[in-house]
């Protein structure tokens, strides 16, 4: 039985995240918009099961890393509230791999959609 608390516990700060994630970062509802009108385009041009798993795996790695990438936001201000050369390089780090896996879905909507809107 414990083990079953122990794991509603953990979804429940798994939900705290997400709601943290979208409540702080105003990127977040920048992904949480291009999100549903990705969903929503795939669902009008009733695109192929294939190509809606490439979708949802491109997403699923936007929202991933911009979660880190606010972890890293979170950990670093702990630390400190000075600017840190090396905190600095981490957080452009993170920003950086958010804008790798957002022009990464970019091409992948292009890949996928531009053969239906062409």
């Amino acid at each position: 039985m414990q083990f079953f608390l122990t794991r509603i516990k953990s979804f429940k700060y798994a939900f705290q995240g997400i709601f943290l994630l979208l409540k702080s970062q105003p990127n977040a509802w920048f992904h949480a918009l291009a999100s549903v009108v990705v969903i929503s385009l795939g669902v009008y041009l009733k695109i192929t099961r294939a190509e809606w798993c490439w979708l949802v795996l491109t997403m699923i790695f936007v929202w991933m890393a911009e979660a880190f990438n606010s972890a890293i936001e979170f950990l670093s201000d702990a630390i400190t509230q000075e600017n840190h050369p090396l905190i600095g390089k981490a957080k452009d780090l993170a920003a950086g791999a958010v804008l790798i896996t957002a022009i990464g879905a970019v091409v992948m909507g292009i890949l996928i959609f531009g053969r239906y809107l062409m």
